[in-house]
């Protein structure tokens, strides 16, 4: 288990799309940074409230001119993590920042590729069987 504490930002991303003539404006919250702080948890909550109060959302980014300061409503919620409104002219973002330590890392890993006689046995036979979707452990029954 590691001690490394992160800042996680979140964005409620948006896009507008137009279908039969309306226009939906589709919200998506996405992980959008993970910043990786040390093993000082007081040290990740400073800099959480630091992104809370100076983080700038890429839907606005991407419209401010320089020297542009957005409207800026950050609260803290009782669990520590922040909720910030960001406005600046017609647009507006949401953001969520959150301290996390991280408790599990593991890379991907690919199988080998098929071999030629894998994958005429596997034509011939069908597709594999579906992974089973996570359930937690049962408890033994008591009596």
């Amino acid at each position: 288990m590691t001690a490394e504490w992160y800042v996680l930002i979140e964005e409620d991303t948006r896009i507008t799309e137009r279908a039969d003539g309306v226009e939906l404006k589709l919200h998506r919250w996405m992980l959008v940074g993970t910043h990786q702080i040390g093993p000082d948890e007081a040290e990740a909550v400073a800099a959480a409230e630091d992104a809370a109060l100076h983080y700038m959302p890429g839907v606005l980014a991407r419209h401010a001119r320089p020297g542009d300061e957005p409207a800026r409503h950050a609260f803290l919620a009782q669990d520590g993590a922040w909720v910030v409104l960001v406005r600046q002219g017609h647009r507006e973002c949401h953001v969520r920042v959150t301290t996390a330590r991280l408790m599990h890392s593991q890379e991907e890993t690919q199988s080998p590729p098929k071999s030629l006689k894998e994958k005429f046995r596997s034509a011939l036979e069908g597709p594999p069987p579906l992974v089973k979707p996570w359930a937690p452990p049962r408890k033994p029954e008591q009596d």
